[in-house]
């Protein structure tokens, strides 16, 4: 398996936003009662094209095919935010995502990691607290929707 991450650019766009669509539609299978959706903008090129050229995005290739994707912001000196960490989910369990945690981890000097997880996506919370993130509070959206805060000192 031949697992490569590289800065995204606006030609992966519309790939991008297929398999964000994928990954995050992907959530109403694996937990039941859960709407089909996904964080905002997930499914429109504009707001992804938005964070290729002002976020840190990368995607994530397999034998060359673009299959997920990463969003990274900087919050402040040392603080990065993981805005979006998303697999096809045809590469589930094949340790993709793990490789991309290493990835981001080793790719910037930060001494805080943030992140938000849908409180349903218990599949999540155990991805992250098993690379050290300890949850750190609830964020309610304007529509109800329920985030957890994760964090990460490093």
């Amino acid at each position: 398996m031949s697992v490569t991450f590289r800065r995204a650019t606006t030609e992966d766009v519309e790939a991008l936003v297929k398999v964000q669509i994928a990954a995050f539609h992907d959530d109403a299978r694996l937990y039941p009662g859960v709407e089909i959706s996904g964080p905002p903008g997930y499914d429109s090129t504009e707001s992804t094209l938005h964070k290729v050229e002002y976020e840190d995005c990368y995607t994530i290739l397999y034998d060359e095919q673009i299959i997920g994707g990463i969003a990274v912001f900087d919050k402040e000196p040392g603080h990065f935010h993981l805005d979006l960490l998303y697999v096809d989910p045809d590469y589930h369990n094949r340790g993709i995502g793990t490789q991309a945690m290493h990835f981001i981890e080793q790719t910037y000097a930060a001494t805080k990691w943030t992140l938000d997880t849908p409180a349903y996506a218990v599949r999540n919370h155990h991805f992250y607290e098993k690379f050290g993130y300890v949850k750190v509070g609830e964020n309610e959206e304007e529509d109800g929707f329920l985030l957890i805060a994760y964090e990460k000192q490093v």
